[in-house]
C-alpha cells in the first residue's frame, strides 16, 4: 500500500476512534478547515435514536457483530464518500458517529458557514443528512442521473437552526431482482462506487446485490457431482443471470469462462465491502432449491419437481426442501457464500415466483424448510421475498416465523384492489414498494400522487404492519425526480404535499429559483408524474418507435400500458418551460438530462398521435397521404436519434463498450457483447422472443437503437405497406425476428461518442411540436 494511503487511512482510524471524523484530507491533523465548531455547541447525540437490531449475528445493517462497533463508529466512510462527490468542499464537513440507543436511525447537521457537523447513526445515515442540507439549504443535490453542485459557494453555507430527521420507519431497501440485468449487467466498480454513494445519499440502508451469486452456485455444485465445466455453461450469460436467480431459465448466453467468474466475485467483494464500510446491509440471495440438470441422477435417492417453462425458456428443476439432499446443498450454499462475501442480515428469496409448480410438495412444508435451512446457517437472519402477482403465497406466510419475514411489497401504486396488507398477508412486516420501470423503458413517468397518499396513510393506521420503503424499478438510473421523491417518504413527517415537492425540486436540481423551472415541474407533477394505480398500472407507456410494427400496435413490451396515462398536449408544455431557464442554470448535468428527458418524451409521444393517422390512409388506399406520413414518422425517429446522440448514457455503445471490456480474448468479448445486446432486443431465442412475447420487454430510446433496429423495421414496413398498395395487394407478413437477428449480427458500426448539443436539438423539437 502507498505510504501516504497507509497514513491517511490511519488518520482516519484514529479520528474515528474518537468518535468524530472530518473530510478526508483534515484527517491527517488538527486545525484543518473541517475540524469540529459551530454556534450550536452540543452534537446532539441525545437526540438521536437509532433502528432496532434486525438479525443475523449483525447489527441491523447486516454487519457482523465483530465489526459492528468500528464499523457504526467509523464516520471515516462517510468521510471518504464526500471526499469522492465534493473534493473541493469535503474538509469543511465534520462527520460524528452516534450510538444507537434503540428506535429509528436519525441525523442532525448544525455548524457555521465552512464548517459544519453532521451527526448520524452510519456512516449512510450521515450521509444522508450531509444531503438533506445539501438540498434544502445549500440547494444543490446528487442523483442517479445529473447531478447539481457547480452553483456551490467556496464555502458551504452555516445552519441556523440545526437541521434533524428521524427514519419512520426500519427498512429502506432498494434495488430489483431485475435491475443487475436491465440497468448495466456489466457495470464495473466506478458505477458501482456512485451508485452506492448516491444510495446511502438517499437514505437506503438495505441494498439488493445479486453480483456474484453464480460464484457461489458454482463452487456448491462443484461439492454435489458436477464439473467445473459443466456448471460454468449452466450459469447464464450476466445480462440474464437475474432471471436464473429467480428459477425462470437457466444456461442462455453463457458460458461463463472461469476468469469471468473469478472478475465478477471480486467485483462483488468490492460491493459488499463498501456497503458495510457506510453501514448499510448487502441483501443477499438466500438458497430455496434451484439444481443444475440432472441432479436426482447423480445423488442418490435425492427427489427434484420439474418447473416446466418460462417464456419460452426451460426452468432449473426445484430440489424438494424438505429433503436431506436439501438440507446438504443449503448448508454448502450458505457456507461457500459466507466464505466469500460474508454474512448478513437479510436473504432474498422468491419460492416458487412467477408460476413455479410445488408438484405434490406442500408449499407450507417447502417454506418451513427454507426457513429452517436458512436458520441453520443464519440463526437471527430475516427472509425477504417480493410481493408480486400471487406471492407470497399465504401458505408460505402461515407456515414461517412472521416476525422474521419481509414482505417487499410491489404493486401498492399498481393496483387499486390492494388496500389492506395487514389482512393479505396476516400481519407479515412489509415494506412499501413501487415498480414505476420495467424493463428499462426510458419513459417518464410515476404514480406519485399514489405515494403520497397510501404511504402515510397505512404507516400510521392501528396494528400496521408497513416497516419500510422498497424503490424497486426494474432498471434504475431513470426518473431522478421518482428516486428523489420515494426516498423522502422515509425521512418526512407526515404526507408529502406534491405541489410544494415539485416545487423546491427544481431549486435543488438546477442551483437557484427560477419561475419557468417551477412551471415546467408543475407541467410534469400534472402530467407524468400525476398518474395513479386506478387505471391498473405502475409504469409509464412506453414509445411505439421502438415496438415491432403493426397499423395497430399499442405499446412495445407486451406487458405495458397500452395508451399514454396522461395528456400529450399537457406535457409538452413543459418543454418551452424548460428552455427558458435563466441561462446561468443550463450548464449542469442535472439540467440537460432533464431536457433531455423532456424532450425525448415528448417526441416519443407523438407515435401515439401519429399511427392512428398512417393506419387510416393506409386503410383509404391513400398512396400520397401514406408517404407524407411515412416520412414524418421517420423525421420525428431522425430528431429522436438526434436527440439522444447528445448524451453518453443514451448511447448504445456505451451498453456494448461495458459487456466487451468484461472480456478476455476476442470470442469471449463477442459473446458478452451479444447477451448484453439480445436482452434489450428479442430477449432470447425465437420461442422466447415470439411466443414467450419478450422481444422489446427491455425496449428503450438510445441512439443506436432508434436509428439502427428501430428504424429498420420501421421502414422495411413502410416500404411493403407502400408495396402492398401498389400492387393492389394485402401486406405480406414480415418475419421480424429473422430481420432482428440479423441486424444482431451485422449491425453498421455504432456512434460512440456523443454529438450535437441537447439545447439545440430541444430547440427544433420544440419549434415542430
Amino acid at each position: 500500500m502507498h505510504i501516504a494511503r497507509r497514513r491517511l487511512l490511519g488518520a482516519l482510524a484514529g479520528a474515528a476512534a474518537l468518535g468524530t471524523v472530518p473530510g478526508v484530507a483534515a484527517a491527517a491533523g488538527p486545525g484543518s478547515a473541517g475540524g469540529p465548531g459551530g454556534p450550536d455547541g452540543d452534537s446532539g447525540a441525545s437526540d438521536i435514536a437509532a433502528a432496532a437490531s434486525a438479525g443475523d449475528e449483525s447489527s441491523s445493517a447486516g454487519l457482523p457483530a465483530a465489526e459492528d462497533a468500528a464499523a457504526v463508529g467509523a464516520a471515516g466512510a462517510a468521510a471518504a464518500a464526500l471526499a469522492r462527490l465534493l473534493p473541493a468542499h469535503h474538509r469543511q464537513v465534520t462527520f460524528r458517529a452516534v450510538p444507537r440507543k434503540g428506535g429509528a436511525d436519525a441525523f442532525r447537521v448544525s455548524g457555521r458557514e465552512g464548517a459544519l457537523e453532521v451527526s448520524g447513526t452510519t456512516p449512510a445515515v450521515q450521509l444522508t443528512g450531509f444531503h438533506w442540507y445539501l438540498r434544502h439549504v445549500a440547494h444543490a443535490h446528487f442523483s442517479w442521473n445529473g447531478e447539481q453542485t457547480a452553483a456551490l459557494p467556496a464555502r458551504l453555507p452555516g445552519v441556523r437552526t440545526p437541521v434533524t430527521r428521524t427514519a419512520n420507519v426500519p427498512h429502506r431497501f432498494v434495488l430489483n431482482d431485475t435491475s443487475d440485468g436491465y440497468t448495466g449487467p456489466y457495470n464495473g466498480w466506478d458505477y458501482w462506487q456512485r451508485e452506492i454513494d448516491v444510495l446511502a445519499l438517499h437514505g437506503f440502508n438495505e441494498v439488493l446485490v445479486y453480483a456474484g451469486a453464480d460464484a457461489v452456485y458454482h463452487r456448491t455444485f462443484r461439492e454435489h457431482g458436477y464439473g467445473d465445466a459443466e456448471l460454468r455453461a449452466w450459469l447464464p450469460g450476466p445480462a440474464h443471470q437475474p432471471w436464473w436467480l429467480l428459477q425462470n431459465m437457466e444456461g442462455y448466453g453463457g458460458p461463463l469462462s472461469a476468469g469471468l467468474l473469478e472478475r465478477r466475485t471480486a467485483l462483488a467483494k468490492k460491493i459488499v465491502g463498501r456497503l458495510r464500510e457506510l453501514g448499510m446491509t448487502p441483501v443477499l440471495p438466500g438458497y430455496y432449491g434451484t439444481v443444475p440438470p440432472g441432479f436426482a441422477q447423480r445423488n442418490a435417492g435425492a427427489r427434484t419437481v420439474p418447473q416446466g417453462t418460462w417464456g419460452g425458456f426451460r426452468r432449473p428443476d426445484w430440489l424438494d426442501p424438505r429433503t436431506a439432499h436439501f438440507r446438504r446443498v443449503a448448508a454448502t450454499f450458505y457456507r461457500v457464500q459466507k466464505e466469500l462475501y460474508g454474512a448478513t442480515s437479510l436473504y432474498k428469496m422468491d419460492l416458487l415466483h412467477e408460476g413455479g409448480k410445488p408438484g405434490d410438495v406442500p408449499v407450507a412444508d417447502a417454506a418451513r424448510a427454507v426457513e429452517k435451512a436458512l436458520r441453520a446457517a443464519h440463526p437471527r437472519a430475516t427472509w425477504a421475498i417480493l410481493g408480486w402477482q400471487e406471492n407470497p403465497r399465504r401458505a408460505i406466510l402461515d407456515a414461517v416465523d412472521r416476525d422474521r419475514m419481509l414482505v417487499l411489497d410491489g404493486v401498492p401504486d399498481h393496483y387499486p384492489k390492494v388496500t389492506d396488507r395487514e389482512d393479505d398477508w396476516g400481519g407479515t412486516p412489509y415494506a412499501f414498494g413501487s415498480i414505476w420501470n420495467f424493463g428499462g423503458h426510458t419513459a417518464m413517468g410515476a404514480n406519485t400522487r399514489d405515494w403520497a397518499r397510501l404511504y402515510e396513510d397505512w404507516r400510521t393506521k392501528p396494528g400496521s404492519a408497513l416497516k419500510g420503503i422498497a424503490l424497486m424499478p426494474e432498471a434504475a438510473d431513470n426518473n431522478p425526480a421518482a428516486l428523489a421523491l420515494f426516498s423522502d417518504l422515509a425521512w418526512t413527517d407526515g404526507r408529502i404535499g406534491l405541489e410544494d415537492w415539485f416545487a423546491r425540486w427544481p431549486r435543488y436540481r438546477y442551483g437557484a429559483a427560477d419561475p419557468h423551472a417551477v412551471r415546467a415541474w408543475d407541467v410534469l407533477r400534472r402530467t407524468a408524474y400525476g398518474t395513479t394505480r386506478e387505471d391498473g398500472w405502475s409504469e409509464a407507456a412506453d414509445g411505439l418507435f421502438g415496438a415491432r410494427p403493426d397499423l395497430a400496435v399499442t405499446h412495445a413490451a407486451a406487458w405495458s400500458p397500452r395508451q399514454l396515462r396522461y395528456d400529450p398536449d399537457a406535457f409538452e408544455a413543459a418543454l418551452p418551460e424548460l428552455l427558458a431557464v435563466a441561462p446561468a442554470l443550463r450548464g449542469s448535468s442535472a439540467y440537460r438530462y432533464d431536457l433531455l428527458d423532456v424532450t425525448r418524451q415528448s417526441i416519443a409521444n407523438r407515435s401515439r398521435t401519429l399511427l392512428p393517422r398512417i393506419k387510416a390512409a393506409y386503410e383509404a388506399g391513400d398512396r400520397a397521404r401514406l408517404g407524407d406520413l411515412t416520412r414524418q414518422w421517420l423525421d420525428w425517429m431522425t430528431l429522436l436519434e438526434e436527440a439522444v446522440a447528445t448524451d453518453e448514457r443514451h448511447l448504445l455503445s456505451h451498453w456494448t463498450a461495458a459487456a466487451r471490456a468484461w472480456g478476455s480474448s476476442e470470442a469471449e468479448r463477442d459473446r458478452l457483447e451479444q447477451d448484453a445486446l439480445t436482452l434489450l432486443t428479442t430477449w432470447g431465442p425465437r420461442p422466447s422472443a415470439d411466443t414467450g412475447k419478450l422481444h422489446d420487454y427491455a425496449n428503450r430510446e438510445w441512439s443506436g437503437l432508434v436509428g439502427g433496429l428501430y428504424r429498420k423495421r420501421w421502414t422495411t414496413y413502410f416500404k411493403e405497406l407502400d408495396a402492398s398498395l401498389t400492387a393492389r395487394r394485402k401486406a405480406k407478413p414480415i418475419d421480424w425476428y429473422a430481420l432482428e437477428e440479423e441486424w444482431l449480427h451485422h449491425r453498421p458500426a455504432l456512434r460512440t461518442k456523443p454529438a450535437g448539443d441537447v439545447v439545440r436539438v430541444a430547440r427544433r423539437v420544440a419549434r415542430k411540436l
